[in-house]
């Protein structure tokens, strides 16, 4: 499985991914889910992909060398909604030459990407592109994107990051998020891969590798685990009222009905329940005679 997160702020761009692709009993594996298409000077674009690594390492192959020489790339697309639309070409592409065979084997076409980067004299733009090579903006509202296992990790985004947030600010909220996951979920691992990008730079300034040696890593890891504790215990424990409110339900019971059982009757009957000695008799209050 996978985590990756990427955030657009006013100060620029955040990509954080992990490296985990399989976490078997006896067999742990990894490879890199970020690729970097850099022209100093004229563009940076950043992609971070999810899901089956076979359908996405084969769509960013078909990005760094296109089928037909002609094609548009991510290095000749005139802005970064065009580049948005390169990479779900190629994921319909790759749809298109081996999702049949997939489903002969029962294996779904799977693979999600994040897009973000800058071309000279624009913005910097963030997309989400999907296994059907549509795709979203980030917008103001939404200034982030997660794919892959991203439920551990998403709570201190949305408490945290805004449009203003600055850029370090974010790589330490994504790395958070990233540890939250990791804490979680045995499927995401180390290393990761950390690429901050400042607006208008064009270039590639800031990139990290972190694992278990990394001291910054470390110190993340540390010191969010033990601060969540710490404020958890500074808020106060419940207080506790009335029970009036209990939303109990009445016990179900049955009318009990006697039973006339006749080697329970005593001798002569008269001890026998009423109801039932009264369906023995007649109106003159004789037995029955047989």
């Amino acid at each position: 499985m996978t985590y990756c997160v990427g955030m657009c702020v006013d100060e620029g761009l955040v990509f954080l991914s992990d490296t985990r692709t399989n976490a078997g009993v006896d067999h742990v594996s990894a490879a890199r889910k970020m690729a970097v298409f850099e022209q100093p000077g004229e563009r940076v674009i950043v992609l971070l992909a999810a899901g089956n690594l076979a359908l996405t390492q084969a769509v960013t192959q078909l990005l760094a060398e296109p089928s037909s020489p002609d094609a548009p790339t991510l290095y000749s697309c005139a802005n970064m909604a065009e580049a948005a639309r390169i990479v779900g070409d190629a994921v319909r592409e790759v749809h298109r030459r081996d999702a049949l065979s997939l489903a002969e084997f029962s294996v779904d076409f799977n693979c999600s990407f994040i897009l973000g980067g800058q071309i000279a004299g624009q913005v910097p733009r963030m997309f989400m592109i999907y296994a059907a090579g549509n795709f979203i903006e980030s917008t103001r509202v939404s200034p982030y994107f997660q794919i892959g296992e991203s439920k551990y990790g998403k709570p201190i985004i949305d408490r945290v990051i805004t449009p203003a947030s600055p850029l370090d600010e974010a790589a330490k909220c994504a790395l958070i998020s990233m540890d939250s996951t990791l804490r979680s979920n045995l499927s995401v691992g180390l290393p990761l891969d950390l690429l901050v990008y400042e607006k208008d730079s064009l270039r590639v300034t800031r990139f990290a590798t972190l694992d278990n040696n990394s001291a910054y890593y470390q110190m993340i890891n540390r010191t969010w685990g033990e601060r969540l504790r710490q404020l958890f215990g500074e808020i106060p424990n419940p207080s506790w009222t009335d029970l009036a409110d209990v939303p109990l339900r009445p016990r179900e019971s049955r009318a009990m009905v006697p039973r006339l059982v006749i080697g329970d009757l005593p001798p002569g009957g008269s001890d026998a329940p009423a109801q039932t000695l009264a369906q023995d008799v007649d109106a003159a209050g004789n037995a029955p005679q047989d």
